[in-house]
């Protein structure tokens, strides 16, 4: 059942019992084994509702304290991290990859029309706003292109049991760039990047930095690069409607079967974590989201606690692309639509809910993970919201569009 609540901040009580009646049709249908919806409205609560089950095999129910793997949703915290740094005057964001991690200093890119992988020319390094924006000339090994599949053959993702950041971080700079940074957007593996980044100026550990100022600030109790001994069997499993490798999007290839295991939650590598990715290495729950999708809304205050400046906020939810990232060219996997939306630090902004073909306000900062997680933060509406499943790719169904013409088609003053 949804939960019922008195105040509805502007939204029809019927219209969101739709979205209940939508949640439970993807898991009548078996393309979401669980699934959750939590909506916040002026800083209360208006809404939340779990259908399905976080475990099959185990016959275990969603609930609200099951704790989820966040994949890129871990990207706008990463974010956030940085730019807490940046407040504090410890780099500017101009500032080249090398000065942090010189390992990229002498920087090659791919050469136009390229047929193997050491067809390259030099290029400039990186700099900071590059990785936050993906436009550095970096990739993921689930992409096209050459780049992509020399990754895919080292293993180059970032994963949970790789070791040290700092030993992934070095071996990246190995690779050609894809593109000469700025000159394209592409989805990557630079916001695994910038974690490495945040070690070497703060002197921290990714997993300690987050603990010390974010998540205890927030109280994110339940959020971490390694899954919490004392979450037990709250951890769900993960799901996938491939044939193969849940993550591999160049052999995708439907089977028959819509809800595979792909990754059993007693079995998980996260429970090992050594690689602290800070591209997509968190597990949480969806309440622990919630306070920072709503440290967002807020401007960087949560609480009596100010994580950043509510200047720094709107800098970084502001689209920082020259126009959308459809213009940008991209060759690339991403988790969100690319016409109409721009992109700021850390996730996707609405520059034209009518080119995006979603309904939304212009604005709007969001993001999802490959388990088809996904928030948004809509500062017009003053509005949050957090979807929580687990089936890989996120690309399997339309959930995320569906869901925000849902909200919106709810929200009546």
């Amino acid at each position: 059942m949804a939960r019922l609540i008195d105040d509805l901040a502007g939204f029809d009580r019927q219209r969101l019992g739709w979205i209940a009646d939508w949640m439970q049709r993807y898991v009548d249908k078996r393309r979401f084994a669980g699934c959750s919806v939590l909506i916040q409205r002026h800083g209360q609560e208006v809404f939340y509702h779990q259908t399905g089950q976080r475990n099959l095999e185990a016959d275990l129910p969603f609930e609200r304290d099951t704790v989820v793997r966040l994949y890129s949703m871990t990207k706008p915290i990463t974010s956030v991290a940085i730019m807490i740094l940046a407040e504090r005057g410890l780099f500017h964001l101009e500032a080249p990859l090398s000065a942090f991690i010189p390992a990229f200093k002498d920087m090659h890119c791919l050469i136009a029309d390229a047929q193997r992988i050491d067809q390259t020319a030099p290029c400039a390094t990186p700099t900071l706003h590059q990785l936050l924006t993906h436009t550095s000339g970096l990739s993921y090994p689930f992409n096209p292109g050459l780049l992509p599949q020399a990754m895919d053959e080292a293993k180059m993702i970032f994963g949970p049991k790789q070791g040290p950041l700092e030993r992934v971080a070095d071996s990246l700079a190995d690779f050609p760039l894809a593109f000469a940074p700025g000159k394209r957007w592409e989805y990557s593996v630079a916001t695994d990047v910038l974690g490495r980044v945040v070690e070497v100026v703060s002197g921290k550990s990714l997993a300690t930095f987050f603990a010390d100022e974010i998540f205890a600030p927030l109280g994110m109790t339940e959020t971490a690069f390694r899954v919490p001994e004392h979450v037990g069997d709250r951890f769900a499993a993960l799901y996938t409607p491939l044939e193969g490798n849940a993550m591999a999007l160049n052999e995708a290839k439907t089977g028959g079967e819509t809800l595979r295991l792909a990754d059993a939650p007693e079995t998980s590598a996260l429970h090992e974590t050594v690689t602290y990715s800070g591209g997509g290495g968190l597990v949480g729950t969806i309440d622990d989201y919630m306070r920072f999708a709503e440290m967002l809304r807020q401007g960087g205050q949560a609480g009596e606690e100010r994580l950043l400046s509510p200047r720094t906020l709107s800098f970084m939810m502001r689209n920082h692309l020259p126009g959308d990232i459809a213009s940008m060219g991209p060759q690339s996997f991403a988790e969100q639509p690319m016409e109409g939306m721009g992109f700021g630090l850390g996730g996707a902004v609405v520059l034209d809910p009518g080119r995006a073909r979603s309904p939304g306000s212009i604005g709007d900062f969001s993001w999802g993970g490959m388990a088809s997680t996904f928030f948004w933060v809509d500062p017009v509406e003053d509005l949050s919201v957090v979807f929580f499943t687990q089936l890989s790719p996120s690309s399997a169904y339309p959930a995320r569009p569906e869901l925000k013409a849902l909200v919106h088609g709810a929200l009546v003053r």
